[in-house]
């Protein structure tokens, strides 16, 4: 039976609060991105980058499944041993990490710096880019950092949401989304890293719903399950 598929952004960036994603919703195409890229750098021999993630290229199922799409831009490594290639700057520009724009050094880092602006977008419902009515574009880090060094987490997270997600589980996706954006690559985590304590945030999410497991249950499961690596 044929699958249809519809971009993320176009559920992520809606304005009608009927559409809007709910923040179970947004943890899981979080989680499933993650296992789709966990995959590419750590199931594929040789490794592969993706070299283009943003929303556009995150394909949901009816179900709201993610899985991550459109390798035109993708490069595998020459071995396992390589950390990088050199090769011409590609990538969307807001999503594209700035390090990568100076070298023109890919590497697995690279993916986890958009992986990171990605995990942002979930968070606010913002673009990566916006343009202000002066005309004038802003980045999404530009506006989101100073809000969460003020310690406000209900000032970042998408309004249209009205205050319903757990707030512990959104400040730990805060907290992945900046580990990702570091500006020193080394200090980025490796994406199966990332994907296990997304599946916290996915635990917390599920307490704060009223689940009738312990917290610490959850926790353990989140991280217990699943250790094979599946392609999304």
């Amino acid at each position: 039976m044929l699958v249809q598929y519809f971009k993320a952004n176009v559920c992520l960036h809606a304005v009608e609060n009927s559409n809007t994603l709910s923040w179970n919703q947004r943890l899981n195409i979080a989680v499933d991105t993650a296992h789709g890229l966990d995959y590419l750098h750590n199931g594929c021999k040789p490794p592969i980058m993706h070299r283009d993630l943003k929303p556009s290229n995150i394909l949901l199922d009816k179900n709201f499944h993610a899985k991550i799409a459109d390798f035109g831009l993708s490069r595998a490594f020459i071995n396992d041993n390589d950390s990088h290639i050199s090769t011409r700057p590609a990538g969307t520009f807001g999503h594209v990490d700035p390090e990568y724009q100076r070298t023109g050094n890919t590497n697995k880092k690279n993916d986890i710096y958009s992986f990171g602006i990605i995990l942002f977008e979930l968070i606010t419902g913002q673009k990566a880019l916006a343009q202000r009515a002066s005309g004038e574009k802003i980045h999404i880090l530009q506006w989101a950092i100073p809000i969460i060094e003020s310690g406000n987490i209900q000032n970042i997270v998408d309004m249209r949401l009205q205050g319903e997600f757990s707030i512990d589980s959104a400040w730990k996706v805060v907290e992945i989304a900046m580990s990702c954006i570091c500006q020193t690559e080394t200090e980025r985590p490796d994406i199966s890293q990332i994907l296990a304590e997304l599946k916290i945030c996915l635990s917390l999410d599920m307490v704060q719903c009223g689940s009738t497991r312990s917290r610490d249950e959850l926790v353990s499961l989140a991280i217990e399950s699943e250790t094979a690596i599946l392609a999304r």
